[in-house]
C-alpha cells in the first residue's frame, strides 16, 4: 500500500488530506488547479458552514443547471456570466498594451461565414428601427492606420432580437456583416440603433437572479471582432452610455472605454446622403489593435 495520500481526515485537516491524495497525478497542471480549487471549496464550506439541507439544495441547483444544457443553450455558461467568471477569464486571457482597445465577451448570438459587405452598406435588411451611421478608424498603439483589417459586426435589432433568434421574422443575416478596411484604416457602415435586451432568465440563473433581487438584462451595444495580419484579435463592443441598464450590465461586460458617443443627426441632405428618410444617430469610433508579439 503507498504511504502517499494516508491520512484521516478531520475538519483541521481537510485541505491536506483531500490534496496529499493526488499526490501522484502525473499531469501537473491538472495537479494544480485540483490542490486550488480544493483549498478554495474547503474554505468556503468552513466559513459557511452550510447546514445539509442546504448543501442538498445547491448540488440540486447545479444539477438542474446541467440539466438544461443542450447543443443551443449552455446554462452553465449563462451561471458564469451573472457571476463575473467569465468577464474575470475574458480580462486574464485578454491584457492588452496602454493604448490598445479592450475586449469583453464574445456572447452567444455570433455566426460564422457572413457576408463581406462593400464599405458603407447598410446592415439592416427589413429596414426597421431609427437609422445609425457607425464609422471610425482602426489604428495600431503608434497611432497608425491598420489598413486590410477584417471587421465581423453585428447586433440585436431595435426589439433586442438577434436575427437567429427569429429565423423567419428577420431576413438571414439581418444586422450582421463583414467589411475590409482600406490604406486610410476607415470603416464605416449603416444599421438601427439596437436595444437592450433579457439575458435567458427562463432557468435556473434566471431565478437565482430573482432571488438576489438582479435584473437579467444586457445594455444596448454592438459587437465587433476585428482582425488583422500581425495584431491580436479584438473581440468587443461599444455601448450606448445613456442605455437605463449601462452601469448593472447583467453579465459584467461593459468597460469605460468602451461607451461611445450616440449623437442625433437631424440635417437633412447628410440623412438623403446616407438614404435615410430623417434623423438619424451618428456614432464614432475608433479602435486601437494590439501587435501580435506584444
Amino acid at each position: 500500500m503507498q504511504s502517499i495520500g494516508k491520512g484521516y481526515f478531520t475538519e483541521e485537516n481537510s485541505v491536506e488530506v483531500v490534496i496529499a491524495r493526488n499526490a501522484e497525478t502525473a499531469d501537473q497542471r491538472l495537479k494544480f488547479i485540483l490542490e486550488v480549487i480544493t483549498r478554495k471549496l474547503h474554505e468556503m464550506v468552513k466559513e459557511i458552514e452550510p447546514s445539509q439541507a442546504e448543501w442538498f439544495e445547491a448540488i440540486q441547483f447545479l444539477t438542474q443547471t446541467g440539466q438544461l444544457c443542450n447543443e443551443w443553450r449552455q446554462e452553465f455558461i449563462l451561471l458564469s456570466d451573472v457571476l463575473g467568471v467569465s468577464m474575470l477569464v475574458d480580462a486574464i486571457n485578454n491584457r492588452k498594451p496602454s493604448g490598445a482597445s479592450e475586449s469583453t465577451v464574445l456572447g452567444p448570438f455570433h455566426v460564422a461565414e457572413v457576408p463581406e459587405r462593400p464599405m458603407g452598406a447598410n446592415i439592416c435588411l427589413d429596414q426597421k428601427g431609427e437609422d445609425m451611421l457607425i464609422h471610425g478608424q482602426i489604428r495600431d498603439t503608434a497611432g497608425n492606420p491598420v489598413a486590410n483589417a477584417l471587421l465581423d459586426v453585428w447586433q440585436a435589432n431595435d426589439e433586442g432580437f438577434y436575427d437567429v433568434q427569429q429565423q423567419g421574422l428577420q431576413p438571414e443575416f439581418n444586422l450582421r456583416g463583414m467589411f475590409r478596411t482600406g490604406e486610410d484604416g476607415r470603416y464605416r457602415f449603416l444599421a438601427v440603433k439596437p436595444k437592450y435586451y433579457p439575458i435567458p432568465d427562463d432557468g435556473t440563473v434566471g431565478k437565482l437572479l430573482k432571488r438576489l433581487g438582479r435584473h437579467p438584462y444586457r445594455p444596448a451595444h454592438l459587437h465587433f471582432i476585428i482582425k488583422a495580419d500581425g495584431f491580436q484579435s479584438l473581440t468587443t463592443h461599444i455601448f450606448d452610455p445613456d442605455d437605463p441598464y449601462i452601469e448593472s450590465d447583467a453579465v459584467f461586460g461593459v468597460k469605460e472605454s468602451l461607451l461611445a458617443n450616440f449623437k442625433r443627426n437631424e440635417d437633412p441632405a447628410q440623412a438623403a446622403q446616407l438614404g435615410f428618410k430623417s434623423w438619424f444617430w451618428d456614432v464614432e469610433f475608433d479602435f486601437v489593435l494590439a501587435r501580435a508579439n506584444s
